[in-house]
Protein backbone atom coordinates (compact mmCIF):
# COMPACT_ATOMS: atom_id res chain seq x y z
CA UNK A 1 0.00 0.00 0.00
CA UNK A 2 1.31 3.44 -1.44
CA UNK A 3 2.19 6.60 1.19
CA UNK A 4 -0.76 8.62 -0.57
CA UNK A 5 -3.13 5.65 0.14
CA UNK A 6 -2.13 5.45 3.59
CA UNK A 7 -3.20 9.26 3.38
CA UNK A 8 -6.05 9.61 2.61
CA UNK A 9 -9.00 10.63 4.37
CA UNK A 10 -11.90 8.62 5.84
CA UNK A 11 -15.46 8.97 6.81
CA UNK A 12 -14.92 7.38 9.95
CA UNK A 13 -12.26 6.03 12.09
CA UNK A 14 -12.62 3.69 14.84
CA UNK A 15 -9.91 3.80 17.34
CA UNK A 16 -9.45 0.78 19.35
CA UNK A 17 -8.91 -3.01 17.63
CA UNK A 18 -11.30 -5.18 20.33
CA UNK A 19 -14.77 -6.65 19.88
CA UNK A 20 -16.65 -3.61 20.26
CA UNK A 21 -14.28 -1.24 18.11
CA UNK A 22 -14.10 -4.41 15.35
CA UNK A 23 -18.01 -4.72 15.17
CA UNK A 24 -18.19 -1.04 15.01
CA UNK A 25 -16.05 -0.95 12.03
CA UNK A 26 -18.17 -3.87 10.51
CA UNK A 27 -21.42 -2.14 10.77
CA UNK A 28 -20.13 1.01 9.02
CA UNK A 29 -18.24 -0.41 6.66
CA UNK A 30 -21.44 -2.79 5.25
CA UNK A 31 -23.24 0.82 5.19
CA UNK A 32 -20.73 1.89 2.22
CA UNK A 33 -19.12 3.91 5.03
CA UNK A 34 -15.32 4.49 4.48
CA UNK A 35 -13.47 3.41 7.24
CA UNK A 36 -10.04 3.41 9.12
CA UNK A 37 -9.87 0.98 12.00
CA UNK A 38 -6.79 2.12 13.96
CA UNK A 39 -5.15 -0.65 17.01
CA UNK A 40 -2.40 -0.59 18.72
CA UNK A 41 -1.36 -4.37 19.10
CA UNK A 42 0.24 -5.72 15.93
CA UNK A 43 -2.49 -8.65 16.05
CA UNK A 44 -5.78 -9.47 18.07
CA UNK A 45 -4.85 -10.25 21.95
CA UNK A 46 -6.00 -14.17 23.26
CA UNK A 47 -5.99 -13.04 26.59
CA UNK A 48 -8.23 -13.67 29.58
CA UNK A 49 -10.87 -11.41 28.97
CA UNK A 50 -14.83 -11.69 28.45
CA UNK A 51 -15.92 -15.09 27.89
CA UNK A 52 -20.03 -14.78 28.01
CA UNK A 53 -22.66 -13.51 25.54
CA UNK A 54 -25.90 -12.80 26.17
CA UNK A 55 -29.27 -13.64 24.33
CA UNK A 56 -29.59 -10.20 22.83
CA UNK A 57 -26.27 -9.90 22.07
CA UNK A 58 -26.39 -13.01 20.16
CA UNK A 59 -29.78 -11.52 18.31
CA UNK A 60 -27.79 -8.77 17.42
CA UNK A 61 -24.49 -10.25 16.24
CA UNK A 62 -26.53 -13.13 14.24
CA UNK A 63 -28.04 -9.88 12.06
CA UNK A 64 -24.60 -9.12 10.49
CA UNK A 65 -23.73 -12.81 10.48
CA UNK A 66 -21.35 -13.81 13.17
CA UNK A 67 -23.37 -15.81 15.52
CA UNK A 68 -23.16 -18.95 14.05
CA UNK A 69 -19.43 -18.58 14.23
CA UNK A 70 -19.39 -17.77 17.60
CA UNK A 71 -21.51 -19.95 18.68
CA UNK A 72 -20.64 -22.81 16.88
CA UNK A 73 -16.98 -22.09 18.77
CA UNK A 74 -18.46 -21.93 22.36
CA UNK A 75 -20.93 -23.38 24.08
CA UNK A 76 -24.39 -23.15 24.53
CA UNK A 77 -25.44 -22.48 28.15
CA UNK A 78 -29.01 -22.28 28.81
CA UNK A 79 -28.84 -22.33 32.54
CA UNK A 80 -26.36 -20.13 35.39
CA UNK A 81 -26.78 -20.90 38.80
CA UNK A 82 -25.66 -19.21 42.30
CA UNK A 83 -24.68 -22.04 44.96
CA UNK A 84 -23.55 -22.73 48.16
CA UNK A 85 -19.88 -24.44 48.58
CA UNK A 86 -19.47 -28.16 49.26
CA UNK A 87 -23.20 -27.97 50.35
CA UNK A 88 -24.51 -27.38 46.89
CA UNK A 89 -27.73 -25.59 47.57
CA UNK A 90 -28.39 -23.57 45.00
CA UNK A 91 -30.86 -21.37 42.85
CA UNK A 92 -30.59 -22.07 39.10
CA UNK A 93 -32.04 -19.89 36.15
CA UNK A 94 -33.38 -21.12 33.07
CA UNK A 95 -33.25 -18.66 29.97
CA UNK A 96 -35.55 -21.03 28.29
CA UNK A 97 -38.17 -18.98 30.55
CA UNK A 98 -37.62 -15.95 28.09
CA UNK A 99 -37.63 -17.83 24.66
CA UNK A 100 -40.89 -15.51 24.03
CA UNK A 101 -38.25 -11.77 24.15
CA UNK A 102 -34.89 -13.38 22.26
CA UNK A 103 -34.35 -16.07 18.98
CA UNK A 104 -31.34 -17.08 21.52
CA UNK A 105 -32.28 -18.22 24.81
CA UNK A 106 -29.03 -19.01 26.38
CA UNK A 107 -25.85 -17.33 27.22
CA UNK A 108 -22.57 -18.58 25.07
CA UNK A 109 -19.52 -19.51 26.79
CA UNK A 110 -16.73 -18.48 24.15
CA UNK A 111 -13.89 -16.22 24.60
CA UNK A 112 -13.79 -12.93 23.30
CA UNK A 113 -11.23 -12.79 20.87
CA UNK A 114 -13.11 -15.90 18.98
CA UNK A 115 -15.44 -13.29 17.83
CA UNK A 116 -12.84 -10.90 17.46
CA UNK A 117 -10.99 -13.05 14.79
CA UNK A 118 -14.83 -13.64 13.10
CA UNK A 119 -15.15 -9.79 13.22
CA UNK A 120 -11.74 -9.47 11.78
CA UNK A 121 -12.58 -12.03 8.86
CA UNK A 122 -15.68 -10.06 7.63
CA UNK A 123 -13.91 -6.63 8.16
CA UNK A 124 -11.03 -7.43 5.77
CA UNK A 125 -13.70 -8.63 3.04
CA UNK A 126 -15.19 -5.10 2.80
CA UNK A 127 -13.75 -2.91 0.29
CA UNK A 128 -14.64 0.07 2.72
CA UNK A 129 -12.74 -0.85 5.50
CA UNK A 130 -9.01 -0.46 5.85
CA UNK A 131 -7.05 -2.05 9.23
CA UNK A 132 -4.30 -0.54 10.79
CA UNK A 133 -2.38 -3.04 13.06
CA UNK A 134 0.36 -1.56 15.32
CA UNK A 135 -0.80 1.44 14.87
CA UNK A 136 -0.59 3.79 18.08
CA UNK A 137 -3.06 7.00 18.28
CA UNK A 138 -0.89 10.10 20.08
CA UNK A 139 -3.53 12.72 19.47
CA UNK A 140 -6.93 13.49 18.63
CA UNK A 141 -7.80 16.93 17.57
CA UNK A 142 -11.24 18.27 16.15
CA UNK A 143 -12.67 21.24 14.44
CA UNK A 144 -15.68 22.23 12.30
CA UNK A 145 -15.48 19.92 9.08
CA UNK A 146 -13.35 16.70 11.04
CA UNK A 147 -10.84 15.56 13.52
CA UNK A 148 -7.18 14.56 13.03
CA UNK A 149 -5.75 11.70 14.38
CA UNK A 150 -1.75 11.35 14.69
CA UNK A 151 -0.53 8.28 14.25
CA UNK A 152 2.87 6.39 15.41
CA UNK A 153 3.86 2.85 14.49
CA UNK A 154 5.96 1.16 11.94
CA UNK A 155 3.60 1.36 8.49
CA UNK A 156 1.55 3.75 9.74
CA UNK A 157 0.86 7.58 8.32
CA UNK A 158 2.18 10.40 10.39
CA UNK A 159 -1.53 11.73 10.62
CA UNK A 160 -5.37 10.88 9.17
CA UNK A 161 -7.94 12.65 9.15
CA UNK A 162 -11.96 11.33 9.41
CA UNK A 163 -15.50 13.06 9.56
CA UNK A 164 -15.65 11.48 12.45
CA UNK A 165 -13.89 9.50 15.44
CA UNK A 166 -15.19 6.13 17.49
CA UNK A 167 -13.32 5.95 20.94
CA UNK A 168 -13.87 2.04 21.65
CA UNK A 169 -9.81 1.97 22.67
CA UNK A 170 -10.90 0.48 26.05
CA UNK A 171 -10.44 1.72 29.95
CA UNK A 172 -7.58 4.11 29.26
CA UNK A 173 -8.73 5.72 25.96
CA UNK A 174 -6.56 7.89 24.68
CA UNK A 175 -9.73 9.30 22.56
CA UNK A 176 -11.57 9.98 25.74
CA UNK A 177 -8.46 11.45 27.54
CA UNK A 178 -8.42 13.53 24.01
CA UNK A 179 -12.11 14.93 24.39
CA UNK A 180 -10.82 16.07 28.45
CA UNK A 181 -13.50 13.89 29.60
CA UNK A 182 -13.01 12.41 33.03
CA UNK A 183 -13.89 8.82 33.91
CA UNK A 184 -15.75 9.27 37.22
CA UNK A 185 -16.39 6.27 40.25
CA UNK A 186 -13.80 3.48 41.65
CA UNK A 187 -11.82 1.09 41.66
CA UNK A 188 -12.62 -1.76 44.05
CA UNK A 189 -10.11 -2.22 46.70
CA UNK A 190 -9.60 -6.12 46.14
CA UNK A 191 -7.82 -7.91 43.42
CA UNK A 192 -9.19 -11.04 41.20
CA UNK A 193 -7.23 -13.74 40.79
CA UNK A 194 -8.39 -15.47 36.73
CA UNK A 195 -6.90 -18.77 36.17
CA UNK A 196 -7.48 -21.79 33.76
CA UNK A 197 -7.65 -25.34 34.38
CA UNK A 198 -8.89 -28.75 31.99
CA UNK A 199 -10.05 -30.06 35.43
CA UNK A 200 -13.84 -31.28 34.99
CA UNK A 201 -15.36 -29.40 37.72
CA UNK A 202 -18.81 -30.63 36.33
CA UNK A 203 -17.82 -34.24 36.88
CA UNK A 204 -17.51 -33.66 40.67
CA UNK A 205 -19.99 -30.69 41.58
CA UNK A 206 -23.65 -32.35 41.41
CA UNK A 207 -25.52 -29.82 39.31
CA UNK A 208 -23.30 -27.26 37.86
CA UNK A 209 -23.87 -25.45 34.85
CA UNK A 210 -21.41 -24.01 32.76
CA UNK A 211 -22.10 -20.71 34.73
CA UNK A 212 -21.90 -20.53 38.51
CA UNK A 213 -21.06 -17.89 40.87
CA UNK A 214 -19.99 -19.80 44.74
CA UNK A 215 -19.78 -18.98 48.44
CA UNK A 216 -17.27 -20.71 50.19
CA UNK A 217 -16.18 -20.57 53.73
CA UNK A 218 -14.95 -17.22 53.96
CA UNK A 219 -15.05 -15.82 50.41
CA UNK A 220 -16.19 -16.83 47.20
CA UNK A 221 -15.12 -18.18 43.49
CA UNK A 222 -17.07 -18.20 40.14
CA UNK A 223 -16.28 -20.68 37.64
CA UNK A 224 -17.35 -20.25 33.93
CA UNK A 225 -16.47 -22.96 31.38
CA UNK A 226 -15.48 -22.31 28.14
CA UNK A 227 -14.37 -25.08 25.15
CA UNK A 228 -11.85 -27.55 26.63
CA UNK A 229 -11.19 -25.19 30.26
CA UNK A 230 -12.55 -23.89 32.76
CA UNK A 231 -12.13 -20.04 33.82
CA UNK A 232 -11.92 -19.94 37.76
CA UNK A 233 -12.33 -16.69 39.48
CA UNK A 234 -10.62 -16.90 42.70
CA UNK A 235 -11.46 -13.95 45.46
CA UNK A 236 -7.85 -13.71 47.30
CA UNK A 237 -7.29 -13.85 50.93
CA UNK A 238 -7.07 -10.54 52.70
CA UNK A 239 -3.84 -11.78 54.89
CA UNK A 240 -1.92 -12.65 52.09
CA UNK A 241 0.04 -10.33 49.73
CA UNK A 242 -0.99 -11.08 45.63
CA UNK A 243 1.88 -11.83 44.79
CA UNK A 244 1.98 -15.18 47.08
CA UNK A 245 -0.94 -16.15 45.33
CA UNK A 246 -0.35 -15.74 42.03
CA UNK A 247 2.04 -18.77 41.63
CA UNK A 248 0.90 -21.54 39.50
CA UNK A 249 1.41 -23.85 43.28
CA UNK A 250 -0.88 -21.40 44.83
CA UNK A 251 -3.60 -21.17 42.43
CA UNK A 252 -3.81 -25.09 42.57
CA UNK A 253 -3.73 -24.74 46.42
CA UNK A 254 -7.02 -22.87 45.81
CA UNK A 255 -8.60 -24.87 43.07
CA UNK A 256 -7.66 -27.73 45.66
CA UNK A 257 -9.67 -25.94 48.06
CA UNK A 258 -12.98 -26.25 45.72
CA UNK A 259 -12.84 -29.91 44.44
CA UNK A 260 -9.42 -31.91 46.49
CA UNK A 261 -8.25 -33.99 43.60
CA UNK A 262 -4.61 -36.27 44.69
CA UNK A 263 -3.28 -35.75 41.63
CA UNK A 264 -3.06 -32.04 41.28
CA UNK A 265 -4.13 -29.64 38.93
CA UNK A 266 -2.89 -28.15 35.80
CA UNK A 267 -2.80 -24.29 35.56
CA UNK A 268 -3.15 -23.36 31.99
CA UNK A 269 -3.27 -19.44 32.32
CA UNK A 270 -3.70 -16.85 35.26
CA UNK A 271 -3.78 -13.08 35.71
CA UNK A 272 -4.39 -10.86 38.80
CA UNK A 273 -6.97 -7.77 37.89
CA UNK A 274 -8.71 -4.84 39.29
CA UNK A 275 -12.09 -4.49 39.54
CA UNK A 276 -13.69 -0.72 38.29
CA UNK A 277 -17.01 0.53 37.97
CA UNK A 278 -16.67 3.99 36.23
CA UNK A 279 -17.98 6.30 34.16
CA UNK A 280 -17.59 9.11 31.28
CA UNK A 281 -19.66 12.51 32.51
CA UNK A 282 -20.78 12.05 28.59
CA UNK A 283 -20.14 9.68 25.59
CA UNK A 284 -19.45 12.37 22.96
CA UNK A 285 -18.24 15.86 22.27
CA UNK A 286 -18.57 17.43 18.43
CA UNK A 287 -17.83 14.62 15.93
CA UNK A 288 -16.25 12.29 18.59
CA UNK A 289 -17.96 9.73 20.76
CA UNK A 290 -17.00 6.75 22.67
CA UNK A 291 -18.24 3.19 23.20
CA UNK A 292 -17.43 -0.27 25.36
CA UNK A 293 -15.07 0.30 28.08
CA UNK A 294 -13.81 3.98 26.91
CA UNK A 295 -17.17 4.87 28.09
CA UNK A 296 -18.19 2.74 31.28
CA UNK A 297 -16.63 -0.14 33.43
CA UNK A 298 -18.39 -2.12 35.68
CA UNK A 299 -17.21 -5.34 37.67
CA UNK A 300 -17.39 -8.43 35.61
CA UNK A 301 -19.91 -10.26 37.82
CA UNK A 302 -22.50 -10.78 35.45
CA UNK A 303 -20.63 -11.08 32.45
CA UNK A 304 -22.22 -7.89 30.78
CA UNK A 305 -19.36 -5.16 30.44
CA UNK A 306 -18.44 -6.79 26.97
CA UNK A 307 -22.17 -7.31 26.16
CA UNK A 308 -22.58 -3.67 26.81
CA UNK A 309 -20.11 -2.35 24.70
CA UNK A 310 -21.69 -4.08 21.77
CA UNK A 311 -24.93 -2.85 22.18
CA UNK A 312 -23.47 0.47 21.96
CA UNK A 313 -21.91 -0.10 18.73
CA UNK A 314 -25.24 -1.00 17.08
CA UNK A 315 -27.00 2.46 19.05
CA UNK A 316 -23.77 4.50 17.86
CA UNK A 317 -23.79 3.47 13.94
CA UNK A 318 -27.31 3.70 14.21
CA UNK A 319 -26.99 7.33 15.29
CA UNK A 320 -24.01 8.24 12.34
CA UNK A 321 -26.30 6.51 10.05
CA UNK A 322 -28.87 9.15 10.75
CA UNK A 323 -26.24 11.93 10.61
CA UNK A 324 -25.17 11.02 6.89
CA UNK A 325 -28.88 10.86 6.05
CA UNK A 326 -29.14 14.40 6.76
CA UNK A 327 -30.36 14.72 10.79
CA UNK A 328 -28.45 17.12 12.93
CA UNK A 329 -24.98 15.82 14.36
CA UNK A 330 -25.50 16.78 17.57
CA UNK A 331 -29.09 15.96 17.98
CA UNK A 332 -28.31 12.24 16.57
CA UNK A 333 -25.06 12.09 18.96
CA UNK A 334 -27.10 13.43 22.24
CA UNK A 335 -29.55 10.59 21.61
CA UNK A 336 -27.14 8.20 21.42
CA UNK A 337 -26.26 9.07 25.03
CA UNK A 338 -29.35 9.63 26.48
CA UNK A 339 -29.84 5.95 25.57
CA UNK A 340 -26.95 4.05 26.10
CA UNK A 341 -25.50 6.24 29.09
CA UNK A 342 -28.46 5.71 31.54
CA UNK A 343 -28.25 1.71 30.88
CA UNK A 344 -24.77 1.80 31.55
CA UNK A 345 -25.42 3.91 34.74
CA UNK A 346 -28.52 1.95 35.70
CA UNK A 347 -28.83 -0.94 34.80
CA UNK A 348 -24.90 -2.09 33.91
CA UNK A 349 -22.77 -0.80 36.42
CA UNK A 350 -25.70 -1.47 39.41
CA UNK A 351 -26.64 -4.64 38.36
CA UNK A 352 -23.18 -5.73 38.39
CA UNK A 353 -22.54 -3.59 41.92
CA UNK A 354 -25.54 -5.66 42.95
CA UNK A 355 -24.00 -8.81 41.89
CA UNK A 356 -20.39 -8.03 43.30
CA UNK A 357 -21.97 -6.77 46.79
CA UNK A 358 -23.59 -10.15 46.67
CA UNK A 359 -21.05 -12.48 46.71
CA UNK A 360 -18.91 -10.64 48.49
CA UNK A 361 -21.37 -11.52 51.30
CA UNK A 362 -19.35 -13.88 54.20
CA UNK A 363 -22.40 -13.98 56.76
CA UNK A 364 -23.67 -17.83 56.66
CA UNK A 365 -27.07 -16.52 57.80
CA UNK A 366 -27.02 -13.68 55.25
CA UNK A 367 -25.68 -15.75 52.62
CA UNK A 368 -28.74 -18.13 53.49
CA UNK A 369 -31.19 -15.51 53.08
CA UNK A 370 -30.22 -14.12 49.76
CA UNK A 371 -29.96 -17.90 48.78
CA UNK A 372 -33.40 -18.77 49.34
CA UNK A 373 -34.78 -14.99 47.78
CA UNK A 374 -33.13 -16.39 44.83
CA UNK A 375 -34.43 -19.85 44.89
CA UNK A 376 -37.57 -18.11 45.42
CA UNK A 377 -37.38 -15.94 42.20
CA UNK A 378 -36.34 -19.29 40.78
CA UNK A 379 -39.72 -21.05 41.03
CA UNK A 380 -42.10 -18.22 40.31
CA UNK A 381 -42.04 -18.20 36.74
CA UNK A 382 -43.54 -14.54 36.23
CA UNK A 383 -40.68 -13.47 38.98
CA UNK A 384 -37.90 -15.84 37.19
CA UNK A 385 -39.01 -13.81 33.56
CA UNK A 386 -38.66 -10.51 35.21
CA UNK A 387 -35.34 -11.36 36.97
CA UNK A 388 -34.03 -12.87 33.56
CA UNK A 389 -35.07 -10.01 31.25
CA UNK A 390 -32.88 -7.68 33.42
CA UNK A 391 -29.78 -9.83 33.91
CA UNK A 392 -29.97 -11.01 30.27
CA UNK A 393 -29.62 -7.18 29.17
CA UNK A 394 -33.16 -7.49 27.62
CA UNK A 395 -34.75 -4.95 29.82
CA UNK A 396 -31.54 -2.24 28.96
CA UNK A 397 -32.13 -2.14 25.54
CA UNK A 398 -35.76 -2.12 25.86
CA UNK A 399 -35.10 1.06 28.02
CA UNK A 400 -32.74 2.67 25.42
CA UNK A 401 -35.19 1.90 22.37
CA UNK A 402 -37.89 4.00 24.74
CA UNK A 403 -35.79 6.89 24.76
CA UNK A 404 -36.52 9.31 21.65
Amino acid sequence: MSSSQLNRDFEVAVVGGGPVGLVTALLLAREGVATALLEKTPDIETDLRASTFHPPTLDLLDGIGLAGGLIAQGLISPQWQVRLHPEGDRAVFDLGVIANATRHPYRVQCEQWKLSRLALAALRAEPHAEIFFATEVMGVAQDNEGVSIDLGGAGAPPKLRARFVIGADGARSVVRQALGFGFEGETYPETTLLATTTFPFEDHLEGLTNIAYCWKAGGNFSLLRVPGRWRVSIYPREDMPIEAQITDEAIAASMQEIVAHRAGYDVMEKRPYRVHKRIAPHYHRGRVALAGDAAHLNSPSGGMGLNGGLHDAFELVAALRDVRAGAPLAGCLDRYERRRRPVALEQIIAQADANRARMREKDPAKRREILGNLQAIAADRQRQEDHLLRTSMIAGLRQAAAVS
